[in-house]
């Protein structure tokens, strides 16, 4: 064997060992960073609320939206207090939020946390702190949950437990489609677990 082949050798070698480093510690990595860094920490927020600026923002006490999405599904947004920065106007912090929605075939999904964040333009909620979804037979409970309603997708992550009627799967990221029906069960990119709910 040459020189020549030696240093393509070393070279195929050093790009398997940045590729496997990459696949299993790199790439994990940044998506735990995108899944964390989604919304703004509502802590952050929390102390232009405590700053008792009325120039910055205005308070409510028991708020509640109605709206609808996807053009013919109603929901509800309510809150125990809430206020809105002068600068965001259509973002609503909430503390104690709960969402109802009304899907199709009957279905009621109703969704609680500590505190949330609510986009009255887009309809998009964001929820922290002692997440709870259920429809009456599959729960899940988190830490974090994005409802986008501009595009019909749930994602939960932080502490994720999932206790549907076959069983209870633990996960650090579900990702759930409207129309499609499916879960996406996953490890901070390592996919495990497809499947759909039927009802």
């Amino acid at each position: 064997m040459n020189k020549k082949e030696q240093k393509i050798q070393i070279f195929l070698v050093i790009i398997g060992i940045l590729l496997i480093f990459g696949t299993y510690f790199y790439y994990p990595h940044t998506q735990k960073a995108k899944t964390f860094k989604k919304f703004p920490k509502l802590e952050e927020r929390n102390i232009k609320k405590n700053n008792n600026d009325d120039n910055k923002a205005t308070f409510f006490e028991s708020v509640e939206h109605k709206g609808l999405y996807d053009l013919n599904n109603p929901f509800t947004v309510k809150s125990g207090t809430a206020y809105i920065l002068n600068e965001e106007p259509n973002l609503v912090y909430m503390d104690r939020m709960h969402v109802i929605m009304y899907l199709n075939g009957g279905r009621v999904v109703n969704i609680i946390s500590s505190k949330g964040v609510y986009n009255k333009e887009t309809y998009d909620c964001f929820f922290e702190g002692n997440v709870k979804a259920t429809d009456g037979e599959t729960n899940i409970f988190a830490q974090n949950m994005d409802l986008l309603a501009t595009e019909n997708f749930m994602e939960v992550y932080n502490n994720v437990i999932l206790n549907y009627p076959e069983g209870t799967l633990k996960a650090d990221k579900i990702d759930y489609d409207f129309k499609t029906k499916f879960f996406k069960v996953s490890m901070f990119g390592n996919e495990l677990v497809k499947m759909k709910v039927v009802k």
